[in-house]
Order: C-alpha cells, then sequence, then structure tokens
C-alpha cells in the first residue's frame, strides 16, 4: 500500500481554519497506544438538524489504521448523551464504523458539507448512555 500524499499547505491551512470555528466543538488527535504515533483525527462539533441542535461526530484515520476500532473508541469519552454521524451513502468504511460502534441507521438524509453544497448522507445516532464502558 502506497502512502497517501501530503495536504498541501493550503488545505492544511483550510482545515485549521475549519477546526477553529467549531464552536462548543472539540478535535483530537488519534494515536497510538505506546509509540504515540499520530494516525488521525476524531472530533465533534454542534450542527442545526431538524429544528434543533445535535452533536456530529467526525474522523478520519490513515488507511493502513483502519479496521482497528481507533475511531470506534472516541465513543466512550464523549461528553454528550447522543451523538450523530453523517458519513456519505457510498462510504463504507464510515456507515461500518457506524454500524459497529452501536449507532442506529436513521435512514438518508440531506446534508449541507462542506457550506453550500448538498449530499446525501446516511444519517446514524447512539444514545452513548447505552454504549459506554463502565468506568
Amino acid at each position: 500500500m502506497s502512502d497517501p500524499a501530503p495536504e498541501s499547505e493550503e488545505k492544511l491551512a483550510d482545515r485549521r481554519r475549519r477546526y477553529l470555528v467549531l464552536g462548543d466543538g472539540q478535535m483530537y488527535r488519534v494515536v497510538l497506544a505506546g509509540s504515540g504515533e499520530s494516525v488521525g483525527s476524531v472530533g465533534f462539533w454542534a450542527r442545526q438538524w431538524r429544528g434543533g441542535t445535535v452533536w456530529e461526530v467526525g474522523w478520519g484515520v490513515l488507511p493502513e489504521f483502519q479496521g482497528r476500532g481507533l475511531a470506534r473508541a472516541a465513543r466512550d469519552t464523549a461528553e454528550h448523551r447522543y451523538l450523530h454521524a453523517f458519513p456519505k451513502e457510498d462510504n463504507g468504511p464510515s456507515n461500518s464504523v457506524c454500524r459497529r460502534a452501536g449507532f442506529t441507521l436513521l435512514g438518508p438524509v440531506d446534508i449541507e458539507y462542506p457550506k453550500g453544497h448538498r449530499i446525501t448522507s446516511n444519517g446514524w445516532r447512539v444514545d452513548l448512555e447505552s454504549v459506554r464502558k463502565p468506568g
């Protein structure tokens, strides 16, 4: 498997700007225990949806580290009762993460992402109280 191409300085700056305007949201680096190697990111933020505010989660894990439950582990540290995810309908890996992490499929939804661009995604929701590990 080849290494993914690094993002340009412009794309990195744009990503950083988007993270800074998350408001009440948070972004985290995903690191491997022991080595501290950065292998992705996971975050959550407020989104207006169906007349109310929901907490949305999003993640990205480098291809060579996918399938290890890294993104799924984030649910155990979230501070909100419900968490929503809106992966594109054709994004098999992210929809699979939702399914394996205990999210319930709400069905197809029309979502704006990025701003000004409408896409059809799968709406997923998880009740974190029902899936958290006892602490």
